[in-house]
C-alpha cells in the first residue's frame, strides 16, 4: 500500500492514508450546477460528496443568482450537511440593488447569508479586464453610493456576510470601514491577492485591522489560469497572521478538481509549507464558520 501511495502522490494524485483531514472544514466559496456557465458538479452531488468526507457546511455562490433557495433544496436532498447561500450585486440582479437583498434575506429557511458586493460586473473587474460594456460601480470618488449604504444597513439588519467582491483594494477599504461604522462585524475581502482584486500587504493588513476576515482560495495556484505559486500565499498569510485569514476551494470550474479534493490538497500543500493543525483549523473551519453564525466546530 505505501509502494501504491508513494507512486499515486509522486503521479499528482490522490491517496487516501497520505490525505490532509478535511472533516469540519467549511468551504465559503463554491461554484455548482445548476449555473448559466460550465460546472463540474451539481450542488446535491457535491453535497453529498462533501458530508461523506466529513465537511462541515458550503456556501453556494452564483455570479448572477441568488442561491438562497438552492441552499433550502440541497438541504432537504442532502441531510447531514450545512449549506448556505447568498447574492451577488451583479447586472442580473439589478446591480446594487437593497429590494434584490432585502427579497433573499426573506427566503423561506433563511439559509441566504452572504451578500457580495459586484464580480464580474464590478467596476474594476470591467476596467481590469479591458472590456467595454456596462459595469456596476459602488463608489463615486472617495463615496460609497447611496444604494450601497442601504446594502449594508440591509446586512447589518439581519447580520449577514458583508464581501467585497471584485472591488478594488480602495474600494474594498472603504466599503469594510463604512460596514465597521454601520455595525457589521462579519466581513470577508474576498480572493483577496487574486485579481482583478490585487490587494497587497499592507491592504491586507489594514483589512485586518479593521475586523474582516481575507480569504486565500485554491483555484489561484491551480490550472491553466494560476496566479501564485504556494509559497506566494504562504508569505502573506504569515505576514498577515492566520487568524485574519480563510480558506476556500473557488472551486466548479469544469475540468478543475472537484471541491473536496482541492481543499484536501490546498490544506496539504499548506501544512508542507510549515503551517500547523491548530493554524489550517482555525483558517478553514474556525473563522468561516463564525462567519456564517455556526458555533465552535
Amino acid at each position: 500500500m505505501r509502494i501504491a501511495c508513494s507512486l499515486v502522490l509522486l503521479l499528482g494524485g490522490y491517496c487516501a492514508t497520505h490525505a490532509q483531514d478535511i472533516r469540519g472544514v467549511v468551504d465559503l466559496h463554491v461554484h455548482s450546477d445548476p449555473d448559466s456557465m460550465p460546472r463540474s458538479i451539481d450542488a446535491v452531488d457535491l453535497a453529498k460528496l462533501a458530508a461523506s468526507r466529513g465537511m462541515r457546511a458550503l456556501l453556494l455562490k452564483n455570479h448572477y443568482e441568488s442561491t438562497a433557495s438552492l441552499a433550502y433544496l440541497v438541504r432537504k436532498a442532502a441531510p447531514g450537511i450545512e449549506v448556505f447561500g447568498g447574492i451577488a450585486l451583479n447586472r442580473a440582479v439589478g446591480g446594487i440593488n437593497p429590494a434584490a437583498v432585502d427579497r433573499m434575506t426573506k427566503m423561506k429557511g433563511g439559509w441566504g447569508r452572504v451578500v457580495w458586493m459586484p464580480t464580474f460586473d464590478a467596476e474594476n473587474q470591467v476596467r481590469y479586464s479591458k472590456e467595454n460594456r456596462p459595469f456596476v460601480s459602488v463608489s463615486s470618488g472617495k463615496s460609497l453610493l447611496p444604494a450601497v449604504l442601504e446594502v449594508l444597513d440591509l446586512i447589518a439588519k439581519h447580520r449577514l456576510v458583508l464581501a467585497t467582491g471584485h472591488s478594488s483594494p480602495e474600494e474594498g477599504l472603504l466599503l469594510i470601514r463604512e460596514a465597521r461604522k454601520r455595525g457589521i462585524d462579519r466581513i470577508l475581502v474576498t480572493h483577496a491577492m487574486l485579481a482583478p482584486v490585487r490587494m497587497n500587504v499592507e491592504q491586507m493588513r489594514e483589512a485586518a485591522r479593521l475586523g474582516a476576515k481575507l480569504e486565500f482560495v485554491y483555484n489561484a495556484l491551480i490550472g491553466s489560469t494560476k496566479m501564485f505559486e504556494l509559497a506566494d500565499y504562504a508569505k502573506a498569510i504569515r505576514d498577515v497572521g492566520p487568524e485574519h485569514c480563510i480558506l476556500s476551494s473557488d472551486l466548479g470550474q469544469a475540468g478543475n478538481p472537484l471541491h473536496p479534493d482541492g481543499f484536501q490538497a490546498f490544506l496539504k500543500m499548506l501544512a508542507g509549507a510549515g503551517f500547523s493543525e491548530r493554524e489550517l483549523n482555525t483558517m478553514s473551519k474556525t473563522n468561516p464558520a463564525k462567519l456564517l453564525g455556526l458555533g465552535e466546530p
